[in-house]
């Protein structure tokens, strides 16, 4: 599952010409693309989805959605484990059938 989940920004920066910073997901802190919502600054509660801000979202709205996020309990744990730049764990794609083509252009992995 890809969730979209809100967090604060709390640290903005270039990186080799591309914006990125660092987001508080309620205590959990992650590496985030800036590129997409560049007005975003330190302090700003953005949606983010695999490892990119996709939207500003305001204050109220952010820890209402991570009051609601939080219910789910380890489901957004697991969620923030696998996102985005740094990630603990590499995100699994479910191919049953074989259809995506090795990086090398041979056989399906």
């Amino acid at each position: 599952m890809c969730l979209g989940i809100p967090g604060k920004v709390i640290e903005v920066r270039d990186e080799a010409g591309l914006r990125m910073g660092r987001v508080d997901f309620g205590g959990v802190r992650k590496e985030a693309c800036l590129s997409y919502v560049p007005e975003v600054e330190p302090g700003d509660y953005v949606i983010v989805h695999v490892g990119f801000a996709i939207s500003r979202v305001d204050e109220e709205e952010a820890l209402r959605t991570l009051e609601l996020l939080s219910r789910m309990g380890d489901l957004v744990e697991q969620e923030l484990a696998t996102m985005g730049p740094g990630m603990a764990a590499p995100a699994v794609v479910d191919d049953p059938v074989g259809r995506l083509a090795a990086p090398s252009g041979g056989p399906p992995a």
